[in-house]
């Protein structure tokens, strides 16, 4: 998105297609309802001071049949005012958690796509740090706020049009005595409302300035000081070995520091709010009261018609003072939604980086052939500076290719082999056939049943398991068998060599014609490692073999070798 667009058109173009989604006709019929619903509480809020203005007449006039006669109406207004506020909160949620939804997984499918979770990490064109917390947080904000504030601002609006006639018909004409001439001035409640009004919202606008600022510090601070703590959990095994916990503390409490720093620019601006907030409230009670007193005092107006003009001024100063009452909402909601929006742009700005027309880019090709081929191949880091110049290499179907030399760049071709670093020049023909197996250092356990973690990323049902249990003794975890169908966090639970062990056992399910191992086995010791490409070399005879090692022993499992 454009950075000119301004902030609100920007938001529009992210989430308002939700509105013409699959399931609109849904959407749609709900919002219509809102909507009525919404109308529908304006109304009761008008028959209210009808009633209101009725009461206090029968109490003026001392007549009990009157005062039984809205003791009636006031038990229809209240089942009346239950039933709609309870049937619009529900439509209101429904509307809320749908959008919230269908945003959510927008983002997530740009997010999680072709490697462009990863691929963001390395671009720095906008703000994108802690996506699981712009997603899961920053967009229940975005919906659950717009919805709220966008309600709020409806219904003060139809207050303002039906109040404002009703204060205008109170106010009546009066004589403003200037000396030498009077002026007769029709609705001088209604004036007075808007002066009131306009000043105590652009007071409460410029002292809620500063709130916008420290929700967004504060959104950020929390963010990073959660994110700390996740990444310690999931690296305490490596911690613990290196009695890093020291370190880890005094970042913990480098973190929370700034939490504390941000927290109280925070709370001044939220004492500042409140202190406005306090204020305007006491005197919106007794100041339409002053105003209005003069003309029942003068008997130009009965009771009932002093405390329904009141009510009209509150309801038209509640009104216009929309902004102010907000502004905390506001700064929060907008805080959120520029924390998604600056989610979407890097995702916007990858996506645009990697598809522009640019010599600078592998191409990668897939012809009808079985062969991996390298065709003056350089990798490039993202200011333009090489790592691997002109690299011309072929890979022939079968072949066990041991990868020797600088790790750094071994694992940048890989990359590259999976299309996630375009960065360079040159090409790469990617075989047509079965899809490419990668082993990484660490493989991907997400929590659930060890099974459905081995069986990652197809589900159970799909996968090969018939011989799952000799694979898990001919890779060495017969300790494990027992665990299979139970639920654990297994990058936590298991230690990085059964982990790597597991690979294996995932390697042999899937049984692929092509496999990348990189550095899949620096957790074991020269002879499991031996052990395990011996048996990735007797289950899957025909395989090909991509290894990057420096390993002694992995050499006598390869037919040749590269040395980058």
């Amino acid at each position: 998105m454009p950075a000119q667009r301004g902030f609100f058109v920007q938001f529009l173009h992210l989430a308002g297609p939700f509105w013409s989604s699959e399931n609109k006709v849904v959407i749609r019929q709900q919002t219509l309802i809102f909507i009525s619903l919404t109308i529908l509480q304006m109304v009761l809020a008008v028959i209210i001071t009808e009633w209101s203005a009725a009461l206090f007449n029968a109490i003026e006039q001392h007549s009990m049949s009157a005062l039984l006669t809205q003791i009636g109406y006031l038990i229809l207004i209240f089942v009346a005012s239950l039933a709609v506020t309870a049937y619009h909160l529900k439509v209101k949620r429904r509307i809320q958690i749908a959008w919230r939804a269908w945003l959510t997984e927008r983002v997530i499918g740009q997010w999680m796509q072709k490697g462009h979770h990863y691929q963001v990490t390395h671009i720095q064109t906008a703000e994108h740090d802690n996506p699981d917390g712009r997603i899961a947080e920053d967009i229940r904000i975005a919906t659950d706020e717009a919805i709220t504030l966008s309600h709020s601002l409806f219904y003060s609006v139809l207050l303002l049009i039906s109040f404002t006639e009703i204060l205008w018909t109170l106010s009546g004409r009066i004589e403003l005595n200037l000396g030498l001439f009077t002026v007769p001035v029709s609705g001088y409640l209604v004036i007075v409302a808007i002066i009131y009004s306009s000043l105590a919202s652009v007071l409460g606008w410029w002292v809620g300035q500063p709130l916008t600022i420290a929700t967004n510090a504060m959104q950020t601070a929390e963010a990073d000081f959660r994110f700390g703590l996740v990444k310690a959990r999931e690296h305490s095994q490596a911690i613990a070995l290196i009695h890093g916990e020291g370190i880890e503390k005094k970042r913990f409490h480098d973190f929370f520091q700034e939490i504390i720093k941000v927290y109280n620019h925070q709370t001044t601006a939220w004492s500042n709010i409140l202190v406005f907030n306090s204020g305007y409230s006491v005197l919106s009670t007794a100041f339409p009261v002053l105003i209005a007193a003069p003309r029942y005092i003068l008997g130009n107006i009965t009771l009932g018609a002093l405390m329904q003009s009141v009510q009209a001024f509150q309801q038209v100063s509640t009104a216009l003072s929309w902004p102010a009452n907000n502004m905390a909402a506001i700064a929060q909601w907008r805080a959120s939604v520029e924390r998604v929006l600056s989610l979407v742009k890097a995702m916007d700005d990858l996506e645009a980086e990697i598809t522009k027309h640019d010599p600078r880019r592998i191409l990668l090709e897939k012809p009808e052939q079985n062969v991996l081929v390298f065709d003056k191949l350089t990798l490039s880091k993202l200011n333009g500076e090489e790592v691997l110049s002109s690299f011309s290499e072929s890979v022939s179907q079968g072949e066990r290719v041991l990868i020797k030399g600088d790790a750094a760049k071994g694992s940048k071709l890989f990359k590259a082999i999976a299309g996630l670093w375009p960065w360079g020049t040159g090409r790469i023909e990617l075989p047509d056939g079965d899809p490419m197996f990668f082993m990484s250092p660490r493989p991907f356990l997400p929590d659930g049943t060890l099974r459905t973690a081995i069986c990652y990323p197809c589900l159970p049902e799909y996968c090969r398991i018939a011989s799952l249990e000799d694979f898990f003794k001919l890779v060495g975890l017969e300790e494990l068998i027992a665990q299979l169908d139970q639920v654990d966090e297994w990058d936590v639970a298991l230690t990085r060599a059964q982990q790597q062990r597991l690979g294996v056992v995932r390697l042999l399910l899937y049984a692929p014609k092509w496999i990348l191992i990189e550095e899949a086995f620096d957790s074991l010791d020269p002879e499991s490692e031996a052990a395990m490409l011996r048996l990735i070399c007797q289950q899957l005879p025909d395989a090909t073999l991509l290894t990057l090692s420096n390993q002694p022993t992995a050499e006598a499992f390869h037919t040749r070798r590269i040395i980058l």
